[in-house]
């Protein structure tokens, strides 16, 4: 009998294609993984909220969102990491003064700061999902928040990193960026995660191919970069596979001898 492993899928571009759809072979592949008794996982950028009919789709319980600042097993919250109360205001301030739109994100919602800005509707419109933010400034206030969107040009976010040392910027859209707490990643949500599980790190796979994976990619023992990711993803990882709508996920288990 194969021991029982545990593998985690990023979403945009690894388990959906470019076009948000799940390919059949990929569906496939998950329940053939849980069928031969291991644990399937999601890690994401993307907040709970986000990606329900995917996870109902494949029968997934257990996730990892906002890049690791909201982590769930087997349908249990175990573990949580928000963003400082006082930093996320002095950033509003800050963003307000620059014209920078700013999108405040918890487990349940998002609301934005302006009314509507085209920077927000264009990033959002490409996750392919049925709601946007509306508008609610004060969000943020006594409320935990996982992460937050500002909205700026490639490059503009070097003044915020300079200013506040206790966020992370990761850019995921070219007028986008999220904000995260320092140090968080997708890597510490699976540490959660295989903590709880105790699968041995050899028995560790993660599935990824845009920025906000490289922490996950160098930090799981057996890694997979789509064929489809940024370079900087495949340099970090342990296997390259094919491209997401070329089978890329059943190629990559097959390489790594999961399938």
């Amino acid at each position: 009998m194969t021991p029982q492993s545990v593998i985690f899928f990023d979403i945009d571009g690894t388990l959906l294609d470019h076009d948000k759809k799940l390919p059949h072979s990929t569906k496939e592949a998950i329940f053939k993984l849980k069928e031969n008794g291991h644990i399937v996982g999601i890690a994401t950028g993307r907040a709970p909220f986000m990606y329900e009919d995917l996870r109902k789709e494949l029968d997934i319980h257990t996730f990892i969102s906002y890049n690791g600042q909201y982590v769930v097993l087997d349908g249990e919250v175990i573990y949580t990491n928000s963003l400082n109360h006082s930093s996320i205001e002095k950033l509003t301030e800050a963003a307000m003064h620059n014209n920078h739109p700013i999108v405040y994100m918890d487990h349940e919602d998002m609301k934005a700061n302006v009314p509507e800005h085209s920077y927000i509707d264009e990033s959002i419109a490409t996750l392919n999902i049925n709601r946007f933010p509306t508008h609610d400034p004060s969000y943020y206030k006594g409320r935990e928040l996982y992460q937050s969107l500002l909205f700026c040009l490639e490059g503009e976010e070097g003044q915020y990193e300079q200013a506040f040392d206790d966020f992370d910027f990761i850019r995921w859209h070219p007028v986008s960026v999220d904000v995260l707490p320092k140090g968080g990643s997708k890597a510490k949500g699976i540490e959660k995660i295989v903590e709880k599980l105790g699968i041995p790190e050899d028995h560790q796979y993660a599935f990824g191919d845009g920025l906000n994976d490289i922490e996950m990619l160098s930090t799981v023992k057996n890694s997979v970069a789509m064929g489809n990711g940024k370079d900087r993803v495949k340099e970090v990882a342990k296997y390259v596979t094919r491209s997401v709508e070329d089978d890329g996920i059943v190629h990559g288990l097959q390489m790594v001898g999961l399938l």
